[in-house]
């Protein structure tokens, strides 16, 4: 199937230039809004597909090292059931070190360039730097997905106002360098909480509206296995803070150490740490796995219908 030609089924995504557009959602409705596309949050649960651009994160460096592979990848994704394909340039596995801008924007830029228009899965830029973000969105992605939550460069939330983009905010305990040497708490909920808190005061501030903000705990990113699992199953008390909440459990080390699998078997893992979070009150997913976790997540969405239904 050639980048020309394809285009993905898509059932939940508004565009808000659409004649029909003014129609107003009903009280239950909650909507993620990137640059005026709305994916609708809450009747079934989101799926963003990751494509690493890069030589060395943790569990696709270097499979889709090129443009091409790239392409490649996030058309499989999106035909898989991706709602957001995001593309990352910089490896943030734990001990990694910053890549020079320039590289990292000839690793995203041109993938994005090539994908605009040609999917309807919307495109996300994984970065933590604001001119990667400014030349993401100028070649049309729609969102920027910041594991400092804006904080290594505040730059970035004036940029994603600008654009009217969404932006998803992860919490992260130190930098990728140093986050896993030894993270401690002394309130894991709250310290997270106040984190993503300020982060999306920080973007509104900006300009940015709520709406167009997703929050993420950062599965990983500066915790330990028991914080991992912590944040899994208590998602839901993030969820007042912004439009809704997202996990990344994809692969990550601890399913590792629960499973003794290798990080290319961990799919099983990921899907049960997806499933749970669901369940919990996640309304958004980042995976490698995209096929086998939305046939999962179909079940556990089915399951969290009955469970919610107003009896």
């Amino acid at each position: 199937m050639t980048l020309q030609n394809y285009r993905t089924r898509s059932t939940e995504r508004d565009d808000l230039n659409h004649p029909d557009s003014d129609r107003r959602p009903g009280p239950s409705s909650r909507y993620f809004v990137a640059r005026k596309k709305r994916l609708r949050l809450g009747e079934r649960t989101l799926v963003m597909g990751v494509v690493n651009v890069t030589p060395d994160s943790f569990s696709d460096g270097g499979e889709v090292y090129n443009v091409r592979k790239a392409i490649e990848r996030a058309l499989r994704l999106a035909e898989e059931g991706a709602d957001i394909i995001d593309i990352g340039g910089e490896s943030t596995r734990p001990g990694s070190e910053p890549v020079r801008l320039r590289d990292e924007l000839g690793r995203v830029v041109p993938v994005i360039t090539a994908l605009e228009g040609k999917i309807d899965a919307l495109i996300s830029v994984d970065t933590v730097k604001s001119e990667v973000a400014r030349q993401a969105l100028t070649a049309g992605a729609h969102i920027v997905n910041d594991i400092s939550g804006g904080r290594f460069d505040p730059e970035t939330a004036h940029v994603a106002a600008e654009f009217e983009a969404g932006a998803v905010l992860m919490h992260i305990k130190g930098t990728p360098r140093d986050m896993q040497d030894d993270p401690r708490y002394e309130d894991l909920i709250g310290e997270v909480r106040a984190y993503l808190s300020e982060a999306a005061d920080r973007f509104e501030i900006a300009g940015v509206l709520r709406t167009s903000i997703i929050v993420d705990p950062g599965i990983g990113f500066g915790k330990t296995v028991a914080h991992n699992l912590e944040l899994i199953a208590r998602c839901r008390e993030f969820s007042d803070i912004a439009a809704g909440v997202m996990l990344g459990p994809s692969r990550k080390s601890f399913i590792g150490t629960l499973t003794g699998r290798p990080v290319k078997d961990r799919v099983e893992g990921t899907i049960a740490a997806s499933v749970a979070g669901v369940l919990a009150g996640a309304d958004m997913v980042r995976v490698h796995d995209v096929k086998q976790v939305v046939s999962a997540l179909k079940v556990a969405d089915a399951i969290k219908s009955i469970h919610n239904r107003p009896w």
